[in-house]
């Protein structure tokens, strides 16, 4: 019997199959309200909301929800993640992240595995410290929800503020326990403060009482389970793609890819000019793809800047830790989603004591990405420029402000002011 060629797909189906997968193929669904159950729509798809602390313009794990569902109020968000009983908790995923609950009951594996999965400051604490870590843990028993400003003050006598940083991070001796706390499932948020500080508290008070009582899953079933979850997110992606999802590595992802496919969960396919890949089998490809959107660096479509180029043409990287002299399209760039191209990048800072929007520099995107051919330059500016004005808006901004950097600048600047922005 032969060996059966595994389907192929072009790489415009696989654009449109990752694209609806996301809800990002079309245009956003008109609402006059947003609620919760929204929020919880966009979170089914994605799997996750990477969060990061950098507010140049908006915090990342906000943005996915505006990016698919256009302006809505993220105290909804703070809703789902800080109040019982919680919708979304703090893991670390793709990253530190906001998953459902289900979802941090299959993390157990990463928890157990510490030693190879977190990063050497949180190891070492353990080992250093081994009598902080349980006072640390004895003090969040005790009183519930600290910040780590307030566990610190607690043991800064004996363990003052280091004076050196450490690649880049001054973590004090209790944020660096509390920090292996979370890492390993001790501890997770109880939400965030205003200035974005975690709330630490005990996981047992934290996750849904139902989602406590239910049973650990075997590591295998969590890695594939969480496996089936990156490729309902991706529609389609490379095995590395899927691994990525939920950092898992590619050796711990493979025997599960493959008992996917066997079950029917996952089919094997072949993306011109990509290569295999495997594809859910409930994804399909639009007829089109008719969206438009800001993206964060950190949204799960773009956030694998390998996968983003492979399969939309776009080399891109996050350009805040880069010296200026050095950047490529500016600090805090958001790629521009028009239909299935990157059709824009564009550095944005929300001015919140002047109440507006500063475009710092508008660039076309290169060549590259310009898939099945570059939109207009009108189509790409009248696009953007509305999707800048429902930004600001969003953002309790009163206007949008382009400085002169980018080839898109000017028409940008004079679609603007047409539209009276």
């Amino acid at each position: 019997m032969g060996l059966v060629t595994p389907p192929r797909l072009t790489l415009s189906q696989a654009r449109r199959i990752a694209l609806r997968a996301q809800g990002l193929d079309g245009p956003r669904p008109q609402r006059s309200t947003l609620t919760g159950r929204h929020l919880d729509q966009v979170v089914a798809r994605t799997g996750l909301l990477q969060i990061d602390s950098v507010n140049v313009f908006a915090r990342a794990h906000l943005m996915p929800t505006f990016s698919r569902l256009g302006p809505y109020d993220p105290a909804l968000l703070q809703a789902a993640s800080a109040h019982a009983p919680r919708r979304l908790v703090e893991a670390w995923a793709h990253e530190a992240s906001f998953v459902p609950p289900a979802t941090y009951r299959l993390l157990g594996w990463r928890h157990r595995d510490h030693e190879r999965q977190a990063w050497g400051s949180i190891r070492s604490v353990v080992q250093q410290h081994p009598e902080v870590v349980r006072e640390v843990r004895s003090l969040l028993a005790d009183r519930g929800a600290q910040t780590s400003a307030q566990v610190h003050a607690e043991l800064a006598a004996e363990h003052p503020r280091p004076t050196q940083r450490e690649w880049g991070w001054n973590w004090t001796v209790a944020k660096r326990a509390l920090e292996y706390l979370f890492f390993t499932g001790a501890v997770t948020s109880a939400g965030r403060t205003a200035s974005f500080e975690r709330r630490y508290d005990l996981v047992e008070r934290v996750l849904p009482p139902a989602v406590l009582a239910s049973p650990e899953p075997s590591d295998e079933d969590a890695i594939r389970e969480l496996l089936a979850i990156a490729a309902r997110a991706h529609g389609v992606g490379s095995l590395r793609c899927l691994a990525d999802y939920f950092r898992m590595g590619v050796d711990r992802a493979r025997q599960a890819a493959a008992d996917l496919v066997e079950a029917g969960v996952l089919e094997e396919v072949d993306v011109a000019g990509w290569g295999p890949a495997y594809r859910h089998v409930e994804a399909r490809p639009p007829r089109r793809a008719g969206g438009s959107a800001l993206l964060s660096p950190f949204d799960p479509l773009v956030f694998e800047r390998r996968r983003l180029e492979e399969l939309f043409g776009l080399r891109y990287r996050i350009e805040i830790y880069t010296p200026a002299v050095r950047r490529v399209w500016g600090y805090y760039v958001l790629p521009f989603l028009l239909g299935e191209q990157i059709a824009a990048l564009v550095d944005l800072k929300a001015d919140r004591a002047a109440g507006l929007l500063r475009v710092a520099a508008a660039h076309r995107a290169p060549a590259s990405a310009a898939v099945g051919g570059p939109h207009p330059e009108a189509v790409v500016v009248e696009a953007l420029a509305d999707e800048l004005v429902l930004a600001a808006r969003w953002q309790h901004l009163d206007g949008v402000v382009v400085a002169d950097t980018g080839d898109l600048h000017e028409p940008l600047r004079r679609r603007l002011a047409a539209i009276g922005a």
